[in-house]
C-alpha cells in the first residue's frame, strides 16, 4: 500500500497499544488491574450530564463557531482569568475537540521544518510525535528526579539554540506526577523572553494539585503573550469521552489555530460545550472529592511501591501517576530494560504498567529505568496489585 512518507514520522501512544493487549487477555478469562490508562475512573458529575442533555432537547446540535461557542469561551476566559491572575478576552480562547488538537495546531502553526522544539522527557510522547510530523527537531529536555522531576537549569540553557522556535512545559506532569517550581518556570520565562520563543504550557492537570497553589508560567511578567496555555474537562471533570479542551493564546495566534480548527474538524460538538459551561460555572464539589480520593490513593500507592524490592518512589506532588525508579528491580531479574518489566508484570503478575521509555527515549547517559503506575483505580485494585506486584518481584 502507498501512503504519504510523512506518516512513518508519527509516533503513537503506548497507553493505548497496551490497553488493546490488556482486553485481549480479558477476553481469553485472564482478570487484569490495570495500572496503564490516564483516566479518571469517576463518572461525570450529573450536573454536566444534565446540561448536555438539556442542550440537546432545546436542538443545540447544529454547527458553531470555529472557536466554539461564545458563552463557553466567555466562561473559560472568566475562569483562566481568575486562576491564573491574567486578563483573558473570549478572543483568545479557542475550543477543540480535546486537549491533543491544541498540540497539534500550535505546532502547525509555529514550527517550520527544521525548527527546534525543547520538550519534557520523559513526557507525553504526542509533543515528540507532532514536532516529527511537521519536520521539526525534538530536543529532550531531562526531567530529573533527584530534583523531585524538575529541570536542571544550567543543562536547559544549553538546549537552546538560533533555531529553538518553543518550548513545551507539562506541570504537573504526566507520567512523574511532578511538578515545576517556581524557580524553575522563572527561569525558563527568563529564557523565553531573552531568546524570543513561544511556550506551551500543557496545564491538563492544574486542577489536581495536592498542596499550595497551581502556578502557570503564563501569570510571570512578560509571558502571557508567548504562552500557549492548553487545558480542558477530561481529567478535571472526568470526562476524557466527551472530547472538549481548550487553548489560551494571544488574539493573532487563535485567529491561526481557529482556521485550523475550520480546515480539520470545522467545529467542536455544540451541545458538548453546553455541558463545559456548567463544569466551570456550577458547583466544583465533585472536583474536590475526587482530588481527596486521589491524594489517600497516592499515598497508598506510594507506600506500597517503596515496600516492593528494587522499587524506589518519589512522592508526586500533582496529576495521578507514580513514577518509581525500578532499576534495581530489573537488574534484580535480569532484565535489560522496563518494557521487559512491563511485561512482566502483565503475564506474571496479571498487572498492566507503562514503561518509561513509553515517554521517551533515554540518554545514553542514562542508567535508571522507571514505570508508569497510573492510580485511577481503586484502593482495592491498588492493594491487590501491588500485592501481586510484590510476589512476582520477590519469588
Amino acid at each position: 500500500m502507498k501512503i504519504a512518507h510523512r506518516l512513518s514520522q508519527l509516533g503513537m501512544e503506548n497507553a493505548f497499544e497496551v490497553l488493546a493487549e490488556v482486553n485481549k487477555l480479558k477476553a481469553s478469562g485472564r482478570e487484569i488491574i490495570s495500572f496503564a490508562i490516564g483516566e479518571p475512573d469517576f463518572d461525570t458529575p450529573d450536573n454536566i450530564k444534565q446540561a448536555c442533555m438539556a442542550a440537546l432537547s432545546n436542538n443545540s446540535t447544529h454547527y458553531g463557531p470555529s472557536n466554539g461557542i461564545l458563552p463557553l469561551r466567555e466562561a473559560i476566559a472568566q475562569y483562566i482569568a481568575t486562576s491564573r491572575s491574567i486578563p483573558v478576552h473570549a478572543n483568545e480562547v479557542v475550543v477543540m475537540p480535546g486537549g491533543k488538537p491544541v498540540i497539534y495546531y500550535t505546532i502547525h502553526a509555529l514550527v517550520n521544518p527544521g525548527d527546534e522544539v525543547i520538550y519534557p522527557n520523559p513526557g507525553f510522547p504526542i509533543y515528540e510525535s507532532v514536532i516529527r510530523f511537521v519536520g521539526g527537531i525534538p530536543v529532550p529536555a531531562s526531567l530529573v528526579e533527584e530534583k523531585n522531576f524538575t529541570f536542571n537549569i544550567h543543562e536547559f540553557k544549553k538546549l537552546i539554540t538560533p533555531k529553538t522556535k518553543l518550548i513545551i512545559l507539562n506541570s504537573p506532569q504526566n507520567p512523574t506526577g511532578g511538578v515545576l517550581t517556581r524557580e524553575n518556570l522563572e527561569a525558563i520565562a527568563r529564557l523565553a523572553i531573552e531568546h524570543d520563543l513561544w511556550v506551551l504550557s500543557d496545564e491538563i492537570y492544574s486542577r489536581l494539585i495536592y498542596s499550595g497553589d497551581f502556578l502557570s508560567i503564563s501569570s510571570l511578567p512578560g509571558m502571557k503573550e508567548r504562552t500557549i496555555i492548553l487545558d480542558g474537562f477530561s481529567k478535571t471533570y472526568a470526562m476524557t469521552g466527551w472530547r472538549l479542551g481548550y487553548g489560551v493564546m494571544n488574539e493573532s495566534l487563535a485567529e491561526h489555530l481557529t482556521r485550523l480548527e475550520t480546515n480539520c474538524e470545522s467545529c467542536t460538538n455544540t451541545f458538548i460545550q453546553y455541558a463545559g459551561i456548567e463544569a466551570l460555572t456550577g458547583p466544583q464539589d465533585s472536583v474536590e472529592r475526587m482530588l481527596a480520593e486521589f491524594r489517600a490513593r497516592r499515598d497508598l500507592i506510594v507506600s506500597g511501591l517503596n515496600a516492593i524490592t528494587g522499587f524506589s518512589c518519589k512522592v508526586p506532588a500533582g496529576a495521578f501517576y507514580a513514577y518509581p525508579n525500578v532499576t534495581l528491580a530489573c537488574q534484580k531479574l535480569g532484565f535489560k530494560s522496563s518494557k521487559e518489566l512491563q511485561q512482566y508484570l502483565l503475564y506474571q503478575a496479571d498487572v498492566a504498567v507503562l514503561a518509561g521509555t513509553a515517554f521517551g527515549s533515554k540518554t545514553a547517559d542514562d542508567p535508571h529505568e522507571y514505570l508508569r503506575f497510573s492510580y485511577a483505580t481503586s484502593r482495592e485494585n491498588i492493594l491487590k496489585g501491588l500485592q501481586q506486584i510484590q510476589q512476582a518481584i520477590e519469588r
